[in-house]
């Protein structure tokens, strides 16, 4: 006979009883054809919740590679198109335990990135500012777009309101940074979201 005192244990995580693995939250970040990848929600990324998934996916015959992260929390799944789809795929991983869910949007840290916690704040808020916008106006504009426009509609207004007149900003000035902004919004890469 064993006793234990219940209030000093530490509490186990809920497992999937038939296969004996810890759920797992994932959001789904691409499928194509004999692929799939997901992003694991942050408190899944140990390798004790990520392994034992990543060996019962690799012991299925359909599954020819699965490529995992534990860092960043991606798993790649490869897959035979000719003996499975999406959906058996998708099947597998719920019987495994992976649930797919809308992952809470995590602000990055900046020390991962090369940036300063201040500056991967205002990165974090700029992006998710132009998803905001980008979402409203069902994909047609963006804030790549919208600062541009902005200065060129200032450029307008300064070169009617004072002429070419040289003044405090002038036109010329707002119109180049309209061109300057445009250019490097769109030749540079956006963040990642």
């Amino acid at each position: 006979m064993i006793i234990t005192n219940n209030s000093k244990m530490p509490k186990l995580k809920e497992t999937t009883p038939e296969i004996g693995v810890s759920p797992i939250y994932a959001e789904l970040i691409s499928q194509t054809p004999g692929r799939v990848r997901l992003r694991v929600a942050p408190e899944y990324r140990q390798s004790e919740d990520i392994e034992p998934l990543i060996n019962l996916l690799n012991e299925r015959l359909e599954i020819y590679r699965v490529r995992a992260n534990i860092h960043s929390g991606s798993i790649t799944i490869f897959y035979a198109q000719d003996h499975i789809n999406f959906e058996g795929v998708w099947a597998i991983l719920q019987d495994l335990g992976v649930t797919l869910s809308q992952l809470p949007e995590q602000e990055p840290r900046g020390s991962e990135k090369g940036q300063s916690d201040a500056a991967a704040s205002v990165t974090y808020a700029v992006t998710h500012l132009n998803r905001r916008v980008r979402s409203a106006t069902d994909g047609i504009v963006d804030i790549r777009f919208l600062i541009p426009l902005g200065f060129s509609v200032l450029a307008i207004r300064q070169l009617i309101v004072k002429g070419l007149m040289i003044e405090a900003i002038p036109w010329y000035v707002l119109a180049w940074y309209s061109f300057d902004s445009f250019i490097k919004l769109h030749y540079t890469s956006e963040p990642q979201e």
